[in-house]
């Protein structure tokens, strides 16, 4: 791959060879997925018809090689894009030049613990495979509407085949690493459990001990004629203080360490939606 700035242009064999993946996708494909665009636009049906030779690129890609944000109007160039019939067909120049005229948010396609790869998509008219992939976001039942799908994909080409039918929840879940994310998640979810049991514990404890080595003090109040509203207001700030102590104490170290945090979630743990979790 390379890119070039005007007149200036650098290519693999100048720097450590880049990789990066390529999606082949329909201008529907960023709001099907709910995918937003950062900068820039996507191509048209028109421009999607005919091949056209654009590329809309991840956050991560942007950063990466145009760190001044300026990645809208360079353009980049995907060797591997050739014509190879009859398996794979291709328009022509496909391994030219490609022009970025758009920038995505990064979408998290190899898991959670991995990295985000920097990505390149481009019209899948550009070059066309044997087997292609259809998204389709329903409000109802995924798999109901296959019928109705099936017989669509035959007006179009009734030799055409569908198969390896799967709705994303299941797809999702049979993962492996959703199987290992989920018990952590239960793992985690019990030991929060237990925590907010033991501290629950803890603070009556506390507290039922405080009154009780102040039964001489409230009882001396009341006789010069507070009330019991009035008593019942100094155990609450007197309890307040300690639970905010204890809160304050917690977003301290939470933000402390922040880093760690994220080698566990994909928040940040200064995220305040986070915090409130």
């Amino acid at each position: 791959m390379a890119g070039a700035n005007g007149s200036k242009s650098w290519t693999a064999a100048q720097r450590k060879k880049p990789e990066v993946r390529v999606n082949f996708i329909s201008p529907e494909y960023f709001p099907l997925l709910r995918i937003p665009l950062a900068q820039g636009r996507i191509w048209d049906h028109a421009e999607n018809m005919r091949g056209g030779m654009l590329a809309v690129i991840n956050q991560n890609m942007a950063r990466q090689y145009w760190p001044n944000g300026d990645a809208i109007g360079h353009q980049i160039r995907i060797p591997a894009l050739k014509d190879q019939p009859p398996y794979t067909r291709a328009v022509a120049g496909c391994d030219g030049w490609l022009q970025i005229i758009g920038v995505v948010a990064d979408a998290r396609d190899d898991g959670l613990r991995n990295p985000i790869k920097p990505q390149v998509y481009v019209p899948y008219t550009t070059q066309m495979w044997m087997f292609t992939q259809i998204l389709v976001r329903t409000r109802s039942a995924p798999l109901a509407l296959l019928h109705d799908i099936r017989t669509q994909l035959v007006k179009i080409d009734p030799e055409q085949q569908t198969m390896r039918v799967r709705d994303l929840e299941t797809w999702i879940t049979n993962q492996q690493e959703y199987a290992q994310q989920r018990l952590v998640a239960t793992l985690f979810g019990i030991f929060s459990i237990l925590a907010l049991a033991l501290a629950s514990v803890g603070l009556y404890s506390v507290v039922s001990y405080g009154v009780a080595t102040r039964t001489n003090e409230f009882g001396i109040r009341m006789a010069l004629g507070a009330r019991a509203s009035d008593v019942f207001c100094i155990v609450l700030s007197s309890t307040a203080v300690n639970v905010g102590s204890g809160l304050a104490a917690g977003i301290l170290l939470s933000v402390a360490f922040d880093k760690l945090a994220t080698k566990w979630v994909t928040e940040s743990s200064r995220d305040p939606w986070f915090l409130q979790r």
